[in-house]
């Protein structure tokens, strides 16, 4: 907590970067490449007969999983930048016995990723900060909840979005309330409606909003945006969020206060979002509430983020 009493997210790299620190994103083997198959197997007969099945079929290349795009997108950058400013580690529950073929099927696809924590059926979060990871990207959401528990972005990647036809440019889109902010207003919303909603933000429009747990890989995309020219940047960024005026006020003065700039911000008051997420093109999208999941999966890669008041068992 800093001295405002605000939690610090991403506690193992902080907000602090220099030009040689890297953005890290750790990602499990089931959202990096489709384990439906073998993840069938253990569900059904066991840890031992998962790791004969996966020695035997170790030879056999893994189709890529949801995240692929975003993980080659991000290693490109470092080609790009010249220096490598990027780097993708896997952390997964396999041993390294039988993740001998998910190594393999990096290898056949040219992911330059050399590092990994393979943790035998246990939960790898806590190497999170070993490895001073920016975003975690899981289909366990377990792990996804323990890793925000403990102070990093992370979101359980949902199968099914349509993948972007080809683009070198790298689009990331993010929900506001929960995800880049904290969930203090969606509270008053859900308590008290949309009329004390409106009311709190008009009262608190120069107030900066706390933030959220993707504050701070927000700001380490930001700050790699930097690096290219302002014409010729293959990132862009877009906050994709129900709020519409008068409570666009705070949002716009918050990430003023903060510096962090998005190249495109999007007030739907409400509206569905995966038309606009799909006019945005962006190969992934974060959102805490699972209804707008479920709906912008159909479109894009989508992480779930469990966090806030939406993601609170009911009483």
């Amino acid at each position: 907590i800093d001295a405002t009493g605000e939690p610090i997210y991403l506690r193992g790299k902080g907000m602090a970067k220099t030009i040689d620190d890297k953005l890290v994103l750790a990602i499990s083997s089931r959202a990096l490449f489709d384990l439906s198959e073998s993840h069938k197997v253990y569900l059904s007969s066991g840890v031992e007969a998962y790791r004969q099945y996966q020695i035997e079929h170790e030879d056999e290349i893994l189709a890529p999983g949801d995240a692929v795009p975003l993980v080659e997108k991000l290693l490109n950058l470092n080609s790009r930048l010249g220096r490598a400013r990027v780097e993708v580690i896997l952390v997964s529950r396999n041993s390294a016995d039988t993740g001998l073929r998910v190594f393999n099927s990096i290898h056949h696809y040219g992911l330059a990723i050399s590092r990994a924590a393979f943790v035998g059926g246990r939960s790898p979060y806590p190497y999170l900060k070993a490895f001073g990871c920016d975003l975690f990207l899981s289909t366990h959401a377990e792990d996804v909840r323990a890793a925000l528990d403990a102070g990093f972005a992370a979101a359980t990647i949902l199968s099914g979005g349509a993948s972007r036809a080809a683009s070198d440019e790298l689009r990331i889109a993010f929900d506001g309330d929960a995800v880049i902010f904290s969930d203090e207003s969606e509270r008053v919303y859900q308590s008290g409606g949309l009329e004390a909603f409106q009311a709190k933000e008009r009262e608190s429009a120069r107030e900066p909003l706390r933030g959220g747990p993707f504050k701070g890989f927000l700001a380490a995309l930001n700050l790699l945006q930097r690096e290219f020219p302002d014409d010729d940047c293959p990132i862009r960024t877009a906050l994709v969020t129900a709020r519409s005026a008068p409570a666009h006020e705070r949002v716009i003065r918050t990430l003023r206060e903060w510096d962090i700039r998005l190249d495109e911000s999007l007030f739907l008051g409400g509206l569905t979002k995966s038309a606009f997420l799909e006019a945005f093109a962006a190969d992934v999208f974060f959102d805490d509430q699972a209804g707008h999941c479920e709906l912008a999966r159909e479109v894009v890669a989508t992480g779930h983020v469990p966090h806030g008041i939406s993601n609170e068992p009911s009483i």
